[in-house]
């Protein structure tokens, strides 16, 4: 049971009917995935879920491409703050949950968003509910991987680089920058998301726990910000060098991802005779058959 549906199913929350039975994979991201923090975190929960078929074919129900109001499509379901009273002994823990739909999900994945492939980089022990399409798609998680991560990440790390000098802070990040100077967390997420796509350039994957101690450290607040920055001047060189050195390809392989895709749904719905065309199955079944008449050309 996902905990989407648990917590539905005891009244916390109130997503969309069908999705709770339909939730494929489910993680714990956030410290606790990246193993900064104790088991008594707040819990923040990524995964996907498939929609009803209707939902990603509209033509199912009737709909006309380019006409008319085009129906409502489900991208993401979101609750945050989500309390549960029953959780670590009847002390309680506060949830945040993104549930998002497949296809959503690949397309995010495919473009390197790095919250998604940190969703399926995290340790094992961190995957709270999986189901044969999640651990397909767990599996082939480096097929994602490609060159495009690094302006991706570095957009994403800069742009907490910049909430460091410009956010105001309020309650508890107020008093970590009364204490440090500057709110550590903002910088140990640059130095995790430098370090992280440093890792898919150089080894094609991904260790989200590999830097938990220098993360520590730095959520200590034993780093200053001009050590920071001095930081991240440097490894933006290297970043640059790995990057152009990287054996990873250098745009997605969309093909390879709409058949995984397929395949998941698929295993899902069964056959999508009628949803989709698929060609490149077509022109592989047609292969299959030639060279099977040509093996047995001489015994016919």
């Amino acid at each position: 049971m996902s905990t989407l549906e648990d917590l539905a199913g005891r009244g916390l929350v109130k997503p969309p009917r069908w999705l709770p039975a339909n939730v494929m994979y489910e993680t714990i991201m956030g410290s606790v995935a990246y193993g900064v923090s104790g088991d008594s975190s707040d819990l923040d929960l990524y995964g996907f879920a498939i929609p009803p078929k209707e939902d990603l074919f509209p033509h199912l129900r009737g709909a006309i491409a380019g006409f008319g109001t085009p129906p409502p499509r489900f991208e993401q379901f979101e609750a945050h703050h989500v309390v549960d009273p029953q959780a670590l002994g009847g002390s309680g823990r506060s949830h945040d949950l993104t549930i998002y739909s497949i296809v959503k999900f690949f397309q995010l994945a495919m473009e390197n968003n790095p919250n998604i492939i940190d969703s399926l980089f995290t340790p094992a022990t961190c995957v709270v509910h999986t189901t044969a399409v999640g651990t397909l798609v767990r599996e082939r998680r480096r097929l994602f991987l490609h060159k495009g991560c690094w302006p991706k990440f570095k957009g994403y790390a800069y742009a907490q680089l910049h909430k460091i000098a410009t956010k105001s802070p309020l309650g508890k990040r107020a008093a970590v920058v009364e204490e440090h100077g500057y709110d550590v967390k903002f910088a140990y997420h640059v130095v995790r998301l430098l370090g992280e796509v440093e890792m898919i350039l150089v080894e094609e994957d991904l260790d989200l726990q590999r830097d938990r101690e220098r993360l520590k450290a730095i959520r200590r607040g034993e780093w200053s910000q001009e050590r920071l920055r001095q930081w991240c001047a440097e490894k933006e060189s290297q970043l640059e060098r790995a990057w152009a050195e990287s054996r990873l390809r250098a745009v997605p392989d969309e093909a390879a991802l709409r058949r995984l895709l397929l395949d998941c749904l698929e295993s899902h719905y069964g056959s999508l005779s009628g949803c989709v065309q698929d060609p490149d199955r077509a022109v592989t079944a047609l292969r299959n058959i030639q060279a099977e008449l040509e093996r047995v050309r001489d015994v016919l």
